[in-house]
């Protein structure tokens, strides 16, 4: 496999990481591909909160080989951005609507995950849906423990929409039209340097095979547009205040008339 990319599914966290990450893992079955094993490459520990520095996130896709297919959440540094935009790598970032993430969040914070770093927080301090969504919001400004706004939190990822050896993709193409968000999966790919053994078509039929909510720990409804259900008119109001040019700047909303 040694003239095949390395295939590195990033995402900003609860924006469909775990439907990306399995559309890689259809590889396999379409050319020299391998699913690593490995961990997730993240910026954050899960259990601790605390911050990794650039060093340990580069080790850690240091020790990726050529073929192998990892995820992971990692921040847009110079020097990551650069060792991931090498020859040797095919990278895909995918996002989602930022207002379904902050929804996503709550579920998987007070639900999920009893280890993350903020899970008691939610869990046994706050005491409504309404009271953890204002928190993933607004953040966590008043603990040690980093955990700024919902745009604040953002902002690290933006620097791999800048770069063209990056794939972007919406969460939402896989609802609306699959068949399209797999092709766009499989020709970067191929443009990276994956020496496909078959037809594209029967590519994108193997990929989209792989989808599998079930095998997700952290699936939950796989939809767009739920916050729609869940945000009040304050929750709005909030989003608004912190988050509403991330909207914009994302392509999710023309303005803050929503």
């Amino acid at each position: 496999m040694q003239d095949s990319p390395i295939l590195f599914a990033n995402s900003f966290p609860k924006s469909g990481t775990h439907l990306l990450t399995q559309v890689l893992q259809g590889f396999p079955a379409v050319g020299p591909a391998v699913d690593s094993g490995l961990p997730a490459v993240v910026t954050y520990e899960g259990d601790t909160g605390r911050q990794r520095d650039q060093a340990e996130i580069l080790a850690d896709l240091g020790r990726l080989f050529p073929g192998d297919i990892a995820y992971g959440h990692v921040h847009a540094l110079p020097e990551v951005v650069e060792f991931a935009c090498r020859d040797s790598f095919c990278p895909y970032f995918i996002l989602r609507d930022p207002r379904d993430v902050a929804v996503s969040h709550v579920h998987y914070v007070t639900e999920m995950e009893p280890n993350h770093a903020h899970h008691r927080h939610y869990a046994e301090e706050l005491h409504s849906f309404d009271e953890r969504l204002r928190t993933s919001i607004l953040g966590r400004p008043e603990v040690d423990i980093e955990f700024p706004d919902i745009s604040a939190r953002f902002e690290p990822y933006m620097g791999w929409l800048d770069h063209p050896e990056v794939l972007t993709l919406h969460f939402e193409e896989f609802l609306e039209d699959r068949a399209t968000a797999l092709g766009r999966v499989f020709d970067h790919a191929v443009r990276g340097g994956f020496p496909a053994m078959v037809e594209r078509e029967l590519a994108v039929q193997i990929l989209g095979e792989h989808i599998d909510p079930e095998r997700s720990p952290t699936f939950r409804s796989g939809k767009a547009g739920v916050w729609k259900d869940q945000f009040s008119e304050e929750n709005k109001r909030l989003f608004k205040g912190v988050a509403g040019e991330l909207l914009v700047r994302l392509g999710y909303e023309q303005d803050l008339d929503w």
